[in-house]
């Protein structure tokens, strides 16, 4: 993996189960090419870039043929390392995030520190959510799980919440925009922060 002072990483992730290329821009527009063969978990990653203002790059391909889970979980943990790598030692960040992002009859919350601590807080999603399939080839349970691989190598601490909804799709990408949004709150460059936002004097 390779970080430059532009806020920017690669990583690549190869095993039995998937291959994945990652590239991406914390500074960036939120332009995006991803193709990790799920596309549903495409949509999803799109968004992210999008609302994010992240620059993101993925080529990914993996047994699907077995199931999406292997090659969604790779993809969501180089995302992770990638986000890790480009922070660097986080100097000048504004290191918090809050964000509520409604879609249609769904409304999700995600609150992110960029603080060095891995740890996930997830809740609200309906009962059976996780039983269903978006797009015929993405189970709900997966969404939690990305999260779970984002958030412990990121070394992030997000709490996200479902505070409505009915429609899995709704659900799923109202709880990766707002995610999205609080990153982006959370990794932009303060111009009143000197430092690294924190009184231990690190992330």
């Amino acid at each position: 993996m390779t970080r430059s002072a532009a806020r920017t990483a690669s990583a690549r992730r190869a095993t039995s189960e998937s291959t994945v290329e990652l590239d991406l821009d914390l500074d960036g527009s939120g332009r995006s090419h991803i193709d990790t063969t799920v596309p549903f978990y495409d949509h999803l990653l799109t968004a992210f870039a999008k609302h994010s203002l992240t620059d993101l790059t993925v080529r990914a391909s993996g047994d699907t043929d077995i199931d999406a889970h292997h090659t969604v979980e790779d993809v969501a943990i180089v995302l992770g390392q990638a986000i890790r790598e480009a922070l660097g030692d986080k100097a000048g960040i504004s290191r918090y995030g809050d964000a509520l992002v409604p879609l249609d009859e769904a409304l999700a919350q995600a609150v992110v520190d960029v603080s060095g601590r891995p740890y996930l807080v997830h809740s609200g999603e309906p009962a059976g959510f996780e039983h269903h399939l978006i797009g015929g080839h993405f189970t709900g349970s997966l969404v939690r799980h990305t999260f779970e691989a984002i958030v412990f190598n990121g070394a992030l601490t997000v709490h996200v919440r479902v505070l409505s909804g009915r429609d899995p799709h709704h659900i799923a990408e109202a709880e990766y925009k707002a995610f999205a949004r609080a990153f982006r709150q959370a990794k932009a460059l303060d111009p009143l922060v000197e430092g690294v936002p924190s009184t231990k004097g690190a992330l």
